[in-house]
């Protein structure tokens, strides 16, 4: 007799935390994309406000281009690849490392072109979503805590 009492015991037990488990895993679901949003919302504004001055020229850095932020204007990766190269083979002065520049140089900061070209796309795109990224977090917001009301004002 007392082992049907603790079965039913344990057995109540563990189906109070299974059913807490499943009404708790939307509202983690919810918070961790609320999170989620706050965090890319968040880059976005950040990179609109230090890639100011790059935003205004969105059409043009889609990977293949890069803002030169000491001029204010873009650069063809390609353009800017044949200037590189002849740097190098000219021998022409490198303000960078005070001396010719070199093959390696010129690789390294082409590495480094292409790398802004992709970063400046992203911040674009970022910026571009920033207001869709405002409206998913507000009707997530709006969603968990109708799904936290809900609940108990059906009980009153």
């Amino acid at each position: 007799m007392a082992r049907i009492v603790s079965g039913t015991a344990l057995g109540g037990v563990f189906g109070v935390l299974v059913l807490t488990a499943n009404f708790a895993t939307p509202l983690w679901a919810q918070s961790d994309g609320i999170a989620d949003l706050q965090g890319k919302i968040s880059a976005a504004q950040a990179a609109k406000q230090t890639f100011a001055k790059g935003l205004s020229h969105c059409s043009e850095l889609n990977g293949t281009n890069f803002y030169f932020a000491v001029r204010d204007r873009v650069l063809s990766l390609d353009d800017y690849h044949r200037s590189l190269e002849s740097l190098a083979m000219a021998g022409g002065f490198n303000p960078d490392t005070k001396r010719p520049w070199t093959k390696a140089d010129a690789d390294t900061r082409w590495a480094q072109a292409q790398q802004q070209a992709h970063q400046d796309k992203a911040s674009c795109e970022l910026v571009a979503n920033l207001p869709d990224l405002q409206k998913k977090l507000q009707a997530l917001q709006q969603q968990a805590a109708a799904t936290q009301n809900g609940p108990s004002g059906s009980n009153k």
